[in-house]
């Protein structure tokens, strides 16, 4: 049954690097059009996290250079993270529709998330960005007020703000494309963070997360599903110890006590299972779907993968 979906891809889809995201792109590019071929409508949505740390560090070094290039803020960053990963995910799935004799446009589309100027986000950065750092580099990094932090035990990153998403300011234009039968690739890295004053949309240093985006985003579109994709088949309680349990399926609720349980690693599974209850809770009938790239086609049948729900 054709069904509306947003596909929100894992750092795993995307590589960490130039050369890792282009071979990365095609066998993401597979999976999706797997699901196009079926008759699905989808709208992709994506993260940014190795990307716009890479832009940022770029930008900061070449301040120190002669030319003394000015150092862009971190909405311009997310901007030009949008545009360069747009292009490698748009081409790579023209490319495999066209070898499917599928004739269907993609485009990407720069889009802006509006937050809450007043989010207390802003004064506890906490969103990991950019590469893993060692712990010297890390300490050095804190000394010149640079805020870092343990991400979920794997190393040392910098982290920005992440405010939670209000409004898809593109959202209509999002439709749009819908209606003309367009695959659209939106709110890369959870999208462009901006604040309204006024009628004027200013950009602000923050990077928003991606699955909570994509939460709002597929509520707003009235979406039938939300497919968050990451590293793992299964969602997992006991995680990591001789107790672990894959998930099948948890109810709104279930997963609520889950979270309250503190079953969830923050900055890792926490948002993703948050981001799934808000488009779950949303409307009787919408269902989440959490698990791995290449196994969406079988979560979306109901053979694998976490599915959250009324």
């Amino acid at each position: 049954m054709k069904q509306r979906i947003v596909l929100a891809l894992g750092g795993n889809a995307l590589g960490k690097g130039l050369t890792e995201q282009m071979k990365a792109v095609h066998t993401t590019a597979s999976a999706i059009v797997d699901l196009i071929e079926e008759g699905h409508e989808l709208v992709i949505t994506h993260g940014n996290g190795p990307q716009v740390g890479m832009i940022q560090q770029a930008f900061e070094a070449a301040a120190h250079t002669p030319t003394h290039s000015p150092v862009l803020p971190m909405s311009v960053c997310v901007a030009l993270s949008q545009g360069y990963i747009g292009y490698d995910l748009q081409n790579a799935i023209r490319e495999m529709l066209l070898k499917r004799g599928i004739h269907k446009c993609v485009t990407s589309l720069i889009t802006q998330v509006r937050v809450d100027a007043n989010d207390p986000a802003f004064l506890k950065p906490d969103k990991p960005i950019g590469s893993f750092l060692t712990q010297e580099d890390a300490d050095s990094l804190a000394v010149q007020g640079t805020a870092v932090k343990q991400d979920a035990g794997r190393g040392w990153r910098r982290v920005v703000a992440s405010p939670e998403p209000k409004e898809i300011v593109e959202i209509e234009a999002i439709e749009a494309l819908l209606a003309a039968g367009v695959v659209p690739v939106t709110i890369g890295g959870g999208g462009i963070p901006v604040v309204a004053e006024g009628d004027v949309l200013k950009g602000v240093s923050a990077v928003i997360d991606k699955d909570r985006a994509s939460a709002i985003l597929a509520r707003d579109l009235n979406a039938d599903m939300l497919i968050i994709l990451t590293a793992v088949e299964k969602v997992a309680i006991n995680f990591n110890t001789s107790q672990e349990r894959g998930l099948d399926h948890m109810t709104v609720a279930e997963a609520e006590g889950y979270i309250a349980e503190g079953q969830f690693a923050p900055g890792s599974m926490l948002p993703k299972v948050e981001a799934a209850l808000t488009f779950a809770a949303s409307r009787p009938g919408r269902k989440t779907l959490i698990t791995l790239l290449e196994r969406a086609k079988d979560g979306i049948a109901g053979l694998t993968g976490t599915t959250i729900s009324r």
